[in-house]
């Protein structure tokens, strides 16, 4: 039997998805039970909240399954679209806030008490929940544009309508709109990538020279790999990895919109480089995660 290019595409699509949603899950039962159950730190509120976010991007990142419920409940395909798009651009928008907002608040944890950054380690909790608020509200209302100018798909020869999925579309929008849209959206991207670049050569900085001062105090020539420089690798992956993707995906889009035109192949390619990083993310959460290394184990002699 012959499969075509996209019917392939879309067959990695959704296993793609389906791992990412499968990971996320898993994470989220467990921030959630942390949360509850023990005094959470800073991180583990924000990586809740960054895999809940996840979640809903992979369920929302085009035809996959969250249309599929809409179908099933016979909402209309209209109100389906703008449900959607909205809830994708919203939780794009708060992977890049949240990400960034993580590097910011670990770099003030792992500061040192002479520096700048350590007059704000004893109220972090209390700037966190502001910083949560200002986002979600800023995001939530960014995003609300949107919904005017996507609906159901009718024919693209006629309206000039830009297909975003198969059954969605973006409707012409003023050159002006469009134009200030992008110039909005790619400032605040360029500023959140420039935060978290800068905040991760900060605690790249001090890790190393916390490394370079346990080894002079040792004076251990060949000691295993210390916890800093787990730390620092891990921080160096997830960012590299997050700006990488996020501005392919962002070229994608901009050169899109401006361009008003949306190729298939592209549209997919575009879907599997949004979901890489909430897919990749989670793995590299529990991968480097004692406790949660400590679960699985604790879980798999419960198995055997």
């Amino acid at each position: 039997m012959h499969f075509s290019p996209m019917f392939s595409l879309k067959d990695v699509l959704y296993i793609q998805a389906g791992l990412g949603v499968l990971t996320n899950m898993f994470l989220l039962f467990f921030y959630s039970f942390t949360i509850l159950g023990h005094r959470p730190k800073p991180m583990d509120l924000m990586s809740c909240q960054l895999t809940f976010i996840h979640i809903m991007m992979l369920l929302t990142g085009g035809d996959i399954w969250l249309t599929d419920i809409f179908e099933s409940l016979n909402i209309e395909n209209h109100i389906k679209c703008k449900a959607t798009f909205y809830i994708h651009r919203v939780m794009r928008g708060l992977s890049i806030c949240i990400t960034c907002l993580m590097s910011v608040f670990q770099a003030v944890t792992i500061s040192p008490s002479n520096s700048l950054l350590a007059k704000f380690k004893p109220n972090l909790k209390k700037y966190m929940i502001y910083a949560f608020l200002c986002i979600w509200s800023l995001n939530l209302s960014f995003s609300s544009n949107l919904i005017f100018y996507v609906g159901g798909f009718t024919n693209v020869s006629e309206t000039n309508q830009m297909k975003v999925t198969e059954s969605c579309s973006m409707f012409p929008v003023n050159y002006i709109i469009r134009g200030l849209f992008l110039t909005v959206t790619t400032s605040r991207d360029v500023f959140l990538v420039a935060v978290m670049l800068t905040t991760s050569a900060y605690m790249v900085i001090i890790l190393f020279r916390h490394q370079r001062q346990c080894k002079h105090l040792h004076s251990i020539s060949h000691q295993r790999a210390s916890p800093e420089k787990r730390a620092t690798q891990i921080i160096l992956l997830l960012v590299v990895f997050f700006v990488i993707l996020y501005w392919v995906d962002f070229v994608i889009l901009f050169t899109s919109v401006l361009l008003w035109m949306y190729d298939p192949v592209i549209l997919t390619i575009q879907k599997f480089v949004m979901n890489a990083y909430p897919t990749i993310t989670p793995l590299v959460h529990i991968s480097s995660d004692k406790r949660i290394i400590n679960v699985l184990k604790i879980l798999q002699l419960k198995c055997h």
